[in-house]
């Protein structure tokens, strides 16, 4: 079974939050995810939605020399060859590379190593091969920045070679003994272009006119390799995405039509489950010659048959992919525990042993190496791991058991001896165990901003798209809707492993699906759950609408919820009423740093959780402690809780809360005056009516009062205090006491002060109106209810 997830939410300061929404005009959620994810100034906020980073080529360290060099040969008529890589980077490093040079007069050749028979990057037969063919000019394209002796093999044989290359070097530090393009070597403000991205810095820099046409291979490239989505390569991939969506490049348009893609809408995510899979899939199972050839050709006719050989591949491709984690789960399953798995078996396809290799890491979350034995003596493994474990430093701690290795942290490659296997896989689970705790294995749900059930409409799922491209290092966004209810749940797709269902919170219904998930959704559907999705804007038969989609839900365990202001002493509290000032104080208001933020109408929880998740002290202003605390402490919590009378009485009460939040609204004018968020709605609104009414519409408590202590003889104490508390749902200690100071007034019952005590006398006629008391309280009753009605109270609500 995957292990069980948890929910990060990072602290996010209130205040950098709103300033993004005032200064860049953007909703409370987004201007959340930005402030978490390290853009909390308006300025680097700014800079991040524009997503125009650009450096020149210049900005490499001997790119100067490396233009020169194949001006050189490319003047001089020189033999030219480029040699790639069998995966989506490598094929379209290659084909820019090719397309630059034939733009500026040369005929390159190409040379792409096969996976089964030549393995990862420059061999010294390769080498051999190229030199006996003539090549005066070695380019390599995602590929040789490790290949020290095999660089000089070529120099020796006569050629001039130029490394392009964004991989790790050796972890000697050794380099190739030529001029080198490389974002991180070379100081390029950009480190981690993929090879592409280092390509078309070359075609750049070399003039070539075919560098701005192929953005679309670099967003391609840059996706599929998985590499950060920030700084210059958001500009990149954001540009290469629209050239992608109006290419002239036949076989990408074939590519399109047969994966089906919805171009107008074509984004990050199509590129890499549609596009790139397929692509790979030639070098992964065949050779990766196809690739090329679709990314080349001018011919249409050509471009949609290849176009259908690489989906035909992929189908093969996705059946042996099902075959060998059904065989490497039962090895898991024999290694339950290990805090790494490594897995082999004969008869395994090394080009998808990397596709397993991620699935195993991602369903139990460790690090994972799957080796295929190929029966003849050798063994070629794939590795991935998970964000705690540094892959390429457990296989650096483990080479005396490898014959060759490289990558970086979260994917990698290796050549093992079979003999070696089981010594490999005990210094990699020794060396796993020595970095790793228990922590780092439980796998984390992040989330990047609270959302309430009024926020998740059209107009955010819209703004959120400013937030693209995502991928690796810019993620798609997660929201956290608390307290929400998961309901008509439907299961749809093929064998009903997905669920159709709605998300209700805040009062508003959202359309939801859960993919992959057999069936059946993780929480209840009459269960309060804390749900994480992401938001986004389904398009299907021309028709736009938004759409959650689940990432994980849970079953609320909120923290426990502080409730302040309350009396301790219900008698005392009350007889201090019957004593105290018939009217009001005149109201105080604790100064404000800014007007009060309105979020009415939106949804409460979202609200309260968004600000709870803040850092900061909350307190929660509501009606009735008492009515509340129940329902909110099952969804809720990490705050303080205080009613509006105990605010009214005691302003300096929200003194020491930078959050002051209006849950229900007060049952007085200059109430709101004392928060700094407004955020009740209509359904807040009518319980606040209903408990102002229950304080002050006082005929019917006084006759039951009245019968309680004239039934009971009197009272004091403890008998006293729990005929005012009254049976069911206790009276509020003011209520009681604004009873009971009528009942005095009207000399109903007499009040022994110092005593405790009631005594009733003989029963007498009365009119209510000749308590004075009373009169006031009717007052305050249509002063409360007429406020409540105001448009100014509710109207924000309605409309929402």
């Amino acid at each position: 079974m995957p292990p069980e997830r948890r929910l990060d939410l990072t602290p996010c300061p209130s205040a950098a939050v709103r300033q993004l929404e005032e200064e860049l005009g953007l909703s409370h959620v987004t201007a959340q995810v930005l402030v978490r994810r390290g853009f909390g100034d308006p300025a680097s906020a700014r800079a991040w939605l524009a997503a125009d980073e650009r450096h020149p080529p210049s900005a490499f360290a001997g790119m100067d020399e490396a233009v020169a060099l194949v001006r050189r040969h490319v003047e001089a008529g020189s033999a030219i060859a480029i040699h790639g890589d069998y995966d989506v980077d490598g094929v379209c490093s290659t084909a820019i590379l090719v397309r630059a040079l034939r733009s500026l007069g040369a005929a390159p050749s190409w040379y792409l190593p096969s996976r089964s028979e030549d393995g990862y990057g420059l061999r010294a037969h390769t080498v051999a091969r190229l030199a006996a063919s003539g090549v005066k000019l070695l380019i390599t394209a995602d590929c040789a920045i490790t290949a020290v002796e095999e660089v000089a093999a070529a120099r020796a044989a006569g050629m001039e070679v130029l490394v392009t290359d964004h991989h790790a070097p050796r972890a000697d530090g050794a380099l190739p003994d030529a001029p080198i393009v490389h974002p991180s070597l070379c100081g390029y403000p950009c480190p981690d272009l993929c090879a592409a991205g280092v390509a078309h810095k070359l075609a750049e820099a070399l003039g070539a006119p075919t560098a701005a046409e192929d953005l679309d291979l670099v967003a391609l490239a840059t996706v599929a390799d998985v590499v950060s989505l920030r700084g210059e390569n958001r500009r990149l991939v954001r540009e290469g995405l629209q050239a992608l969506r109006t290419t002239s490049k036949p076989g990408l348009r074939a590519l399109m039509a047969v994966t089906r893609c919805d171009v107008p809408h074509l984004d990050a995510r199509a590129v890499a489950f549609r596009l790139a899979p397929r692509i790979n899939a030639a070098g992964r199972l065949q050779r990766a010659d196809a690739g090329l050839e679709l990314v080349l050709t001018a011919d249409p006719d050509r471009a949609l048959a290849v176009a259908e050989e690489l989906d035909r591949v992929n189908h093969e491709r996705r059946q042996v992919e099902q075959h060998m984690l059904f065989e490497a789960e039962a090895q898991v399953r024999d290694q339950a525990g290990a805090i790494a798995h490594v897995v082999a078996a004969e008869g395994w396809h090394p080009g998808v042993a990397g596709i397993v290799a991620s699935r195993l890491a991602e369903r139990h979350h460790r690090p994972a190496v799957v080796i295929a034995l190929d029966g003849e003596g050798g063994a070629t493994g794939s590795a991935r791991s998970i964000p705690a474990f540094d892959l390429l430093g457990g296989l650096n701690a483990c080479a005396e058991h490898l014959r060759r290795h490289g990558g970086h942290r979260a994917a990698a490659g290796m050549e093992i001896d079979p003999a070696a296997i089981d010594a490999f896989r005990a210094a990699f689970c020794a060396h796993a165990e020595s970095v790793l705790t228990a922590d780092d294995l439980v796998p984390v749900q992040r989330v990047d901003a609270v959302a309430s059930g009024g926020d998740v409409g059209h107009a955010l799922a819209e703004e959120l798209t400013r937030l693209e491209p995502f991928g690796q290092g810019n993620p798609s966004v997660t929201l956290l809707i608390p307290a929400a209810q998961l309901a008509d749940a439907r299961p749809m797709g093929e064998g009903g492993s997905h669920v159709r269902f709605s998300v209700h919170a805040g009062g508003v219904r959202a359309r939801a699906v859960a993919f992959g998930c057999d069936g059946r959704l993780p929480v209840a559907c009459d269960t309060p759950a804390d749900v994480a999705v992401a938001l986004e804007l389904n398009h299907y038969n021309g028709s736009t609408e938004p759409r959650l989609v689940l990432r994980h839900a849970q079953r609320c365990t909120p923290a426990p919820i502080d409730v302040v202001g309350e009396p301790e002493d219900h008698l005392a509290a009350a007889l201090d009423v019957v004593d105290g000032p018939l009217e009001p104080p005149e109201p105080v208001v604790v100064p404000l740093t800014r007007g009060a933020v309105d979020r009415r109408g939106v949804g409460v929880a979202g609200t309260l959780a968004a600000l709870v998740a803040s850092g900061e002290p909350v307190l929660a202003v509501c009606s009735d402690t008492a009515a509340r605390l129940p329902a909110l402490s099952e969804r809720l919590g990490g705050f303080a809780l205080a009613s509006w009378p105990a605010v009214e009485a005691d302003p300096a009460l929200a003194a020491p809360y930078t959050h002051v939040v209006a849950i229900d609204p007060p049952h007085w004018r200059g109430g709101a005056a004392h928060a700094t968020v407004l955020a009740w709605g209509v359904p807040e609104l009518h319980f606040a009516r209903q408990i102002h009414e229950r304080e002050y519409r006082l005929r019917d408590s006084l006759a039951a009062l009245y019968r309680a202590l004239r039934d009971a003889g009197g009272a004091q104490g403890e008998r006293l205090a729990e005929l005012l508390r009254g049976p069911g749902r206790p009276r509020s200690a003011a209520l009681a006491g604004r009873l009971l100071r009528v009942l005095t007034e009207l000399e109903l019952v007499e009040l022994d002060r110092s005593a405790g005590a009631v005594r009733v006398p003989a029963a007498q006629r009365t009119e209510l109106e000749r308590s004075a008391a009373y009169r006031a309280y009717q007052r305050r009753l249509e002063e409360g209810l007429a406020w409540l009605s105001e448009p100014t109270a509710d109207a924000a609500a309605r409309a929402a």
